[in-house]
């Protein structure tokens, strides 16, 4: 049997991700300590703030042993094979997660690894960190089933998780988006395949947000896109989360950062640092989707009675 790995939320069913969203919300000692004596790898080819802090204390909270290793200490396909890697690495770990450049790399360690491989982020998906956003999301709203989620700004790899969630949820994903940098057919299509949800695109930040639940956003220059940053700033004008946009949202709606965040660029600060934002939040529930993803993975059952 292969190993229990998460790559993307689309490798989660509806029922396997709300089992895991259960983990998220279960105080750390009702889930035991599955890595006991066990070690676990982290890779960060991109540095990090919260991946990094909230991927190490899941671990510890698990019972677990993190061991942080940079990119270049590992050098993937430059020192060595990935799968020569992966392959040393499952000898030493019970779980390897890691955080680069490129999907591909995570999907050839997958291929050969005898344990799980986690995906702390990549080029195409973000899966903790729209763990993380649902959850932030369901403290103040409750099920999203019908709820209205906007998302503005470039769909990229936290719009492609957060939406895979949202439609496994049946929520309503509203992408706003410049021309051009919203989902393709295939985006569409892999997003429809995940659940009852509904996606509605549209190149009008007012239109996606009007009635909306909560609002999203990330950064227009993602890490490794600092060459087109001027050219990318002049496409998203207009995408900026305002307070006048908000006021479009339900008044109950908050905004949502995956962090870190450019004031005045993407968001107002008045947005951001008012009285709806939730990114502190968000912030906080990467930890609860961590130790839920890393517990899940190490066999944790999501559906035992905690009593």
């Amino acid at each position: 049997m292969s190993p229990r790995s998460f790559l993307t939320v689309a490798d989660l069913t509806v029922s396997e991700l709300g089992g895991v969203l259960d983990l998220a919300r279960r105080d750390p000692a009702h889930l035991g300590r599955p890595l006991a004596g066990r070690g676990v790898a982290l890779i960060f080819e991109k540095p990090s703030n919260r991946t990094r802090h909230s991927s190490e204390i899941a671990v510890v909270q698990l019972g677990g042993h993190p061991v942080y290793t940079r990119g270049e200490e590992i050098g993937f396909d430059v020192r060595e094979p990935v799968e020569d890697v992966a392959r040393i690495l499952a000898g030493y770990h019970s779980i390897i997660a890691a955080r680069v450049f490129d999907h591909a790399v995570l999907e050839r360690m997958r291929a050969v690894s005898d344990v799980p491989i986690v995906n702390l982020l990549s080029d195409h998906d973000h899966p903790l960190q729209a763990l993380a956003d649902v959850l932030a999301m369901q403290e103040d709203l409750g099920e999203l089933r019908d709820r209205r989620v906007a998302w503005v700004g470039d769909f990229n790899n936290v719009a492609r998780s957060l939406g895979e969630a949202l439609m496994a949820l049946g929520a309503e994903f509203a992408i706003a988006t410049p021309e051009g940098f919203g989902p393709t057919a295939e985006d569409l299509a892999a997003l429809e395949a995940c659940g009852a949800g509904r996606v509605l695109v549209t190149q009008d930040p007012r239109e996606a947000v009007e009635g909306a639940d909560a609002v999203h956003t990330d950064t227009w220059v993602s890490m490794g896109q600092e060459a087109d940053k001027a050219e990318r700033i002049a496409r998203f004008a207009g995408f900026r989360v305002t307070a006048d946009l908000m006021a479009r949202a339900r008044d109950h709606a908050g905004f949502y950062h995956c962090l870190p965040a450019y004031r005045g660029m993407e968001v107002d600060a008045e947005v951001i640092d008012g009285p709806r934002s939730r990114v502190i939040l968000q912030g906080h529930r990467r930890l609860d989707a961590a130790r839920a993803v890393f517990a899940y993975v190490s066999g944790v059952d999501a559906t035992r009675d905690e009593s």
